[in-house]
């Protein structure tokens, strides 16, 4: 057997609080990889609702690699939550209308930072909250309840509020490998061959992959 299919929405028989999410997704401004999942004991299929301010006129995108683990109530505040900050006031008067949209700033006046960008085999920790335009790298593991303002480097641990580098997770020799391998890019049979290695510290094994 090469694992569970990537196509199938709930893949713990039973067990829906798991849910793989590229198989719910409806927003197309919503891009997420093969066997990626959301966590959550109460409806896993409801992701969309805890990627907030996402606006389409906006255009920006969150994009989400595979295999990536993603805890109950992981939030994501895209662009749209932004207000203009080179004013005296942060108020977003025209959105009120009756004669206050005369001050409606055109979409570029808008702060704008980016899509948000996980990449593969991330891990997300409970209550977490990723801020627009974070890109987070393969490999890393953001701690429960981290406030997530900046960029994280690849297979490196990050928390607090806002989050901070706790450590990396391997030696910069072993953390350019991995990356060269790309090992979450090969098929279902391949990676089945090798789960003993993935889910192992044995070097000289994963160099000769």
């Amino acid at each position: 057997m090469n694992g569970p299919k990537p196509t199938d929405p709930h893949p713990m028989k039973g067990f829906n609080q798991i849910c793989y999410l590229n198989n719910i997704i409806k927003n197309p401004n919503i891009i997420i990889g093969d066997y990626t999942y959301y966590d959550d004991p109460i409806n896993s299929e409801e992701f969309e609702k805890n990627v907030l301010y996402h606006f389409p006129f906006i255009g920006d995108k969150l994009i989400i690699g595979k295999f990536c683990a993603i805890a109950h109530k992981t939030k994501f505040i895209m662009n749209g939550a932004n207000h203009k900050t080179n004013c005296f006031s942060t108020y977003p008067f025209q959105i009120f209308g009756n004669g206050w949209e005369k001050v409606t700033p055109e979409l570029a006046e808008l702060p704008n930072k980016g899509d948000t960008i996980i990449e593969n085999d991330v891990w997300i920790g409970y209550d977490s909250l990723i801020m627009p335009g974070v890109h987070i790298g393969n490999g890393a593991i953001i701690a429960s309840k981290s406030v997530v303002v900046n960029d994280v480097e690849p297979y490196t641990i990050v928390g607090g509020n806002p989050a901070t580098v706790i450590k990396k997770r391997f030696s910069d020799d072993i953390i350019s490998l991995l990356l060269e391998l790309k090992w979450w890019d090969w098929d279902a049979e391949k990676i089945s061959e090798n789960l003993e290695i993935l889910t192992s510290m044995d070097l000289e094994k994963l160099k000769s992959k």
